[in-house]
């Protein structure tokens, strides 16, 4: 049998069990559906045991809390911790029997766990002069109003609402259902644009309303959506469909954003304050490092952790004189420090032996990816490593996905792990893959080009027989 009808072959027993694993779920019990977001009350069932996934109250946590918060981790699970593409808290390796002490000793803690409709504002909400306006009294304001909902709306799992106001680190790539972003009218003042099914770049507008206008239309689309069905997105959203008049209605997208900041690296915030953000490697990092280099941290003045999309740990509270030596502690406790830093570009699930669906090792296979093909990773594009085509480390659509399968991997090209491959490969012959992409890159690119411009002059055809040479 051919690789590719192999392949297709498997792709369809996964859709299978990712069929079986949803209506295995019940409230009460571990979860294996990724669509359940796993938490302290519905921890899901991975390969290293049970995965939690925590977003706290707060925009941060002290340091006293954040290092109970890995005490618990690593007498409770296997101590691994990682922060999500959205900034959000994975524990890992629980069993059963130890969820009750995990839950007893993060409420000793004073840690209260987000619950609900995920609700996003910039790590940075507060602390950042540049910011157009303190997101988080809106979303407080959204999380009461939605809270007061009788009876409360059927949702779908992942549905997620941003609410923006601007500054060092925003959040315009971030994919959302449904978004409120911060802008200066010419009068002077805030006004917030709605928006539905997208980044900044690709969400469709649908009005510009007052702070007083944004909390009832976003009840309304949520109304809305709960009527279309437990599984509709902000994308399934239309203007025929919407039951309220929105003022200023109109299509189009928030229009040209800036290209976003990186959240690794020294950020000034304006009064004299640091802010030190890094990058778990690979997004994961052991109770043990971190507990150590909170000590560090703590004992250099840092008073505050806070999380931030793009797997990143912000360090709060640091004077100039310090920062430099908190930095060079991050690095050798197992953290990325620099926003350049070709790993960053790499987006990393689990992999085979910490979850139970992937077919691959993918950390092992970044350390590859980052060895043979050096050219991909400029900073232009981001390559995702996913060990089946679940796609949780990268939902959306990547430049280059590299998705696993019991016989070899599929190769999709601008899309996402659920996409169908433009070539299909054996086990063996992905470092030589990754070789010919790095050579095709190279040998192509022309003065001042990235790699992604490069790819996308070439067009899909040219990387597919690169990929299948020899």
């Amino acid at each position: 049998m051919a690789v590719a009808d192999r392949y297709r072959m498997e792709r369809q027993d996964v859709s299978s069990r990712r069929e079986m694993d949803t209506l295995a779920c019940a409230p009460d019990a571990p979860s294996m559906a990724r669509g359940a977001c796993p938490s302290l009350s519905a921890p899901m069932v991975t390969g290293d045991g049970l995965l939690v996934r925590l977003r706290p109250m707060t925009p941060g946590l002290p340091i006293a809390q954040f290092r109970a918060l890995g005490e618990a981790a690593a007498k409770h699970g296997n101590g691994l911790i990682e922060i999500t593409a959205r900034g959000n808290l994975q524990l890992r390796g629980m069993t059963t029997d130890s969820m009750a002490g995990l839950a007893a000793d993060i409420d000793r803690a004073g840690i209260v766990p987000e619950t609900g409709i995920a609700i996003e504002v910039p790590p940075l909400s507060g602390l950042d002069r540049l910011e157009i306006a303190d997101a988080r009294d809106l979303a407080a304001r959204l999380r009461r109003e939605i809270a007061a909902l009788d009876p409360q709306p059927i949702l779908a799992p992942k549905l997620t609402i941003t609410v923006d106001g601007g500054g060092r680190l925003t959040l315009d790539a971030m994919s959302a259902d449904i978004r409120l972003m911060a802008t200066k009218a010419d009068s002077g003042s805030i006004v917030w644009s709605l928006a539905v099914g997208g980044t900044a770049q690709t969400a469709r507008v649908l009005a510009s309303l007052t702070a007083e206008q944004s909390v009832p239309a976003v009840i309304e689309l949520l109304k809305t959506l709960a009527h279309l069905g437990p599984n509709a997105r902000g994308r399934d959203l239309d203007a025929v469909s919407l039951p309220l008049r929105l003022p200023s209605m109109q299509d189009g997208a928030f229009g040209d954003a800036d290209r976003p900041i990186s959240p690794i690296g020294i950020h000034r915030l304006g009064d004299n304050s640091l802010v030190l953000g890094l990058r778990p490697s690979f997004g994961q990092i052991h109770a043990r490092d971190i507990l150590n280099f909170l000590d560090i941290a703590e004992a250099a003045g840092a008073n505050e952790i806070r999380t931030a999309p793009e797997h990143a740990l912000l360090v709060l509270g640091l004077a100039e004189r310090a920062v430099r030596d908190v930095e060079l502690a991050a690095a050798n406790h197992g953290f990325r420090t620099r926003a350049d830093d070709p790993s960053n570009h790499i987006d990393v699930c689990s992999g085979a032996g910490a979850c139970a669906s992937a077919f691959y090792p993918t950390k092992s296979v970044a350390s590859d990816l980052l060895d043979e093909a050096p050219e991909l990773l400029d900073g232009s594009l981001e390559v995702h490593l996913s060990g089946c085509r679940k796609g949780c480390a990268h939902p959306g659509e990547a430049a280059l996905a590299i998705v696993g399968a019991p016989t070899g991997y599929g190769i999709v090209v601008n899309g996402s792990a659920s996409s169908e491959p433009v070539a299909y490969i054996g086990k063996q012959e992905l470092k030589s893959v990754l070789a010919r992409m790095n050579r095709l890159v190279r040998n192509n690119k022309v003065a001042g080009e990235s790699a992604e411009e490069c790819l996308t002059r070439l067009g899909t055809d040219a990387v597919v027989t690169a990929l299948r040479q020899g």
